[in-house]
């Protein structure tokens, strides 16, 4: 299998296999994330069955939100994933902590969500799909906070 479609946490009692390689890998900037990752969260997108999981009893999870919980492995705290748990046809979607492949060559920042949460200081290159958190809480089906 390739280095790029393989990883595991820090310690590497938790590991994965994807059943394809990412082609690219997005950013999140949500307050969350900047609290779960201490900085911009990079994050692959995983269909729900698409990873196979070695060590799997060794993860740890807490729910975040309404519509989704956040995975670690319990023996060294590497941050692994967040998946989504609302109920619709994007339940079950896994956001990959990109860091955590064995290797990222290749791979391109192809996205970014909660653009207007962003740090005026963090600034990515390039041209890319951006989406606002009312953006990203309308595709999977959330209420947006009245206070947006």
């Amino acid at each position: 299998m390739s280095k790029l479609a393989s990883g595991g946490c820090l310690c590497g009692a938790v590991r994965y296999t994807l059943s394809k390689p990412p082609e690219g890998y997005g950013a999140c900037h949500c307050g969350m994330c900047r609290k779960w990752s201490g900085g911009i969260e990079l994050g692959i997108e995983v269909a729900p069955g698409g990873i196979t999981w070695q060590g799997e009893d060794l993860i740890a999870t807490y729910k975040s939100s309404e519509w989704a919980e956040r995975g670690w492995c319990r023996e060294c705290g590497s941050n692994l994933f967040w998946r989504l748990t609302a109920p619709g046809p994007m339940q079950g979607l896994l956001a990959l902590c990109a860091g955590s492949l064995d290797r990222l060559d290749g791979l391109e920042l192809q996205s970014e969500v909660y653009i207007d949460h962003k740090p005026a200081g963090h600034a990515f290159a390039g041209d890319r799909k951006r989406m606002t958190e009312a953006e990203v809480l309308a595709s999977v089906g959330m209420t947006p906070p009245e206070d947006i």
